[in-house]
């Protein structure tokens, strides 16, 4: 709890079970309310591990659904238990949730109501072994974004995201995309209804048991966070009209 705001992690998890105990025991749980795991009809022992380790709040998917499948399971739940503080951690370890506090205060605080850790800011991706093609094509997809939904962000592809309760009832992220471009939609979404976003600098790494997409689905997805921005813009000149932009109908406070 943070003055009086429920605080809930959401992990999105596939194939998890070697990294998902070093980041549960990361978790601040002073200030955590809840953790709620989402398994994507994982091949491994995810599950087992998440009980093992005291995760009570668990969804299995009977049928892998995707990363951005996986999110809105997640995120609906959480909407459901009262959060108000909504952080997504990925327990692939890539991300320390010892930044929770940080991200936690500045929501808390009305400060904005988003906050992204940015593995941009600073030197932290190379540092911490991001791959050369990958940092490349980041910043040219970030600088390409900030021109099509006239922003400025860092970066736009982070996996460590804190959202207000305000902003993910405000927003249509259930008519989102199942695959990795979800991420890419929530913050054209977010920027299009002109919420704010803070950024603080993350630390990353890469290892062999963190996930990764291949070099096939990486151009995929640039490709696709290349067309949401251009779909952004376009419905920023009323000329498409997108139901990702549209109120969603469940929408409450």
């Amino acid at each position: 709890m943070y003055k009086e705001k429920k605080v809930v992690v959401v992990l999105p998890a596939y194939n998890a079970a070697l990294t998902l105990e070093k980041t549960y025991k990361e978790i601040p749980f002073d200030l955590v309310d809840e953790v709620i795991l989402c398994d994507d009809c994982s091949t491994d022992n995810t599950v087992e591990v998440a009980k093992k380790i005291g995760i009570k709040e668990i969804i299995s998917h009977t049928k892998n659904t995707g990363y951005g499948g996986n999110q809105k399971s997640l995120y609906n739940r959480a909407l459901e238990i009262g959060g108000d503080i909504i952080i997504m951690v990925h327990p692939d370890y890539q991300y320390t949730p010892l930044l929770l506090p940080a991200m936690v205060s500045i929501i808390g605080n009305d400060l904005y109501d988003v906050v992204l850790g940015s593995r941009i800011l600073g030197k932290g991706a190379l540092k911490g072994g991001m791959p050369v093609y990958k940092y490349i094509a980041n910043r040219f997809l970030t600088f390409t974004q900030n021109v099509l939904v006239n922003h400025k962000l860092s970066e736009y592809h982070t996996g460590y995201r804190a959202f207000s309760r305000n902003v993910l009832v405000n927003i249509n992220f259930n008519a989102n995309d199942d695959d990795f471009v979800f991420d890419n939609e929530m913050l054209s979404q977010i920027i299009y209804k002109d919420f704010g976003i803070g950024e603080v600098t993350c630390p990353t790494k890469y290892f062999e048991e963190a996930s990764s997409i291949n070099f096939r689905r990486s151009a995929k997805y640039g490709m696709g966070v290349l067309w949401v921005s251009l779909v952004h813009r376009l419905n920023k000149l009323g000329l498409m009209k997108s139901k990702i932009y549209q109120k969603p109908e469940t929408a409450t406070a």
